[in-house]
């Protein structure tokens, strides 16, 4: 049974950080990316990791300021969030996918087999 668990989420004032974490089990995926959706928008990709060489691709609005990484030994997943704006806030979820991705690739939320609940965060 493959659960995708999201915590960390919460509130932070502009210029601060925030880590989320995605504990996995039941499986393991060649690829783990974190999306966002705010209110009244489409899920947009924000960071993904490739498990097999460890390459990482990031939204270009968010490059230099988060940081996705995997603990294997754990099995989690970690978006390392830090720099925010207001425009950051939004409902973070994980999400797997089976085969690998790219740059352009990790983007569309329709190749990614599972999701998690998701993670809010609201940064003023």
């Amino acid at each position: 049974h493959v659960q995708l668990v999201e915590s960390g989420g919460g509130s932070a004032l502009a210029g601060g950080s925030v880590r989320l974490s995605c504990a996995a089990s039941g499986y393991t995926f060649n690829t783990y990316s974190w999306f966002r959706q705010a209110p009244g928008q489409e899920r947009e990709g924000v960071a993904a990791i490739d498990t097999g060489d460890g390459s990482t691709y990031y939204l270009n609005s968010v490059e230099g300021r988060f940081t996705i990484s995997l603990d294997n030994s754990r099995d989690m997943v970690y978006l390392q969030m830090s720099n925010l704006r207001p425009e950051d806030t939004a409902m973070y979820y994980c999400a797997a996918a089976s085969d690998t991705c790219g740059s352009v690739s990790f983007r569309r939320a329709g190749r990614y087999d599972y999701w998690g609940q998701g993670t809010q965060v609201t940064v003023s």
